[in-house]
């Protein structure tokens, strides 16, 4: 297969960015957006004025709200909300062409990875996922970064980068999908923990003790799931997480600040057009932790902060409280 047409499903940032991406390596690129205004301004002002204002798109870009116009495609980029994806796939009248995962979370009501709840959406597919350090404004603006793409077949892993990758979005191959997936989706309840702390004023220190004791976390849990810790430590986790605890640019870390900062969680998620994926990653992380015995105590902070269970200063002071272990452990 060619890989000549792309589908993106998907009209938010991150997935304009990569319909970017992928024109400008030469492809036919259809992008479905929920939106009607997403899809109008696309097609009519090559932009999305919504969520990507400001970065002129590629004319090879065309946008659909249809999702039954990408059956043409011969692949798809996959780049909705995590807790949609499935009922999107589910929705749309065919998906047995290869499925690039581009999202980054857990199924909050199955607990499933996305590529098994992908798998069960659509039978057959194959599937590949992308992940690692990629604000989409960057991307789009065609600044460097670079990638893991993973999938269990590699010659299809092959084949996709080989369409998709420019000199200034390097892709790295893998076929750890699990590895790929659990740092994405860990890492953006670390960066909620990471924007409390720069919310509250307690230093530079202190943010890169948790990153680095945040990483463990995630080691710890990708290792119990199948995960390999070199995939853990490569772009699509330890890359991605310290961009996305870095940056008010990442709305996992923005929505950590303003926590930090005095606001409820309520208050700050009602008030965003985007998502904040670690919000909904969180609460299902620390249930699978504890279900597994994996030693989470950041992510359990995080979703006591989000549900309601303690405050900022009650949450800071368990931590601190924590007895001294050794570091390995």
């Amino acid at each position: 297969m060619s890989f000549e047409r792309l589908g993106v499903i998907g009209g938010g940032a991150w997935g304009t960015a990569l319909a970017q991406v992928g024109a400008s390596s030469g492809r036919n690129v259809l992008l479905w957006a929920r939106e009607p205004e997403v899809v109008e301004a696309v097609n009519g002002g090559h932009e999305n004025t919504t969520f990507l204002r400001g970065h002129q798109l590629d004319r090879a870009i065309r946008a659909t709200g249809e999702l039954s116009d990408l059956d043409g495609c011969d692949a798809w980029l996959v780049v909705t909300p995590a807790q949609h994806m499935r009922s999107v796939l589910e929705a749309a009248p065919r998906c047995d062409k290869p499925l690039i995962l581009c999202s980054k979370g857990i199924e909050e009501r199955s607990g499933s990875l996305l590529h098994h709840a992908a798998a069960e959406a659509c039978p057959g597919a194959a599937i590949a996922v992308l992940s690692g350090p990629t604000f989409a404004h960057e991307v789009a603006a065609g600044l460097p970064t670079a990638v893991t793409l993973a999938a269990e077949d590699q010659s299809l892993a092959e084949r996709l980068r080989d369409r998709i990758a420019l000199p200034t979005f390097r892709i790295y191959l893998s076929n750890d999908v699990a590895g790929a997936e659990i740092g994405g989706a860990v890492k953006n309840v670390l960066a909620i923990a990471c924007g409390v702390v720069d919310g509250k004023g307690l230093g530079q220190n202190a943010r890169a003790a948790l990153i680095a004791r945040g990483f463990a976390e995630m080691t710890r849990f990708g290792l119990a799931y199948g995960a390999r810790r070199e995939t853990l430590g490569g772009l699509s986790g330890l890359g991605d997480l310290v961009l996305t605890c870095s940056s008010t640019s990442s709305r996992n870390f923005s929505l950590g600040k303003g926590i930090g900062e005095g606001r409820s969680p309520d208050e700050l998620m009602s008030d965003r057009k985007t998502v904040a994926e670690g919000a909904f990653t969180a609460p299902v992380l620390a249930r699978l932790a504890q279900e597994k015995g994996i030693d989470m105590p950041v992510v359990a902070a995080v979703d006591k902060l989000l549900s309601g269970g303690a405050g900022v200063d009650q949450v800071l002071q368990e931590l601190l409280a924590r007895p001294p272990r050794p570091e390995a452990n």
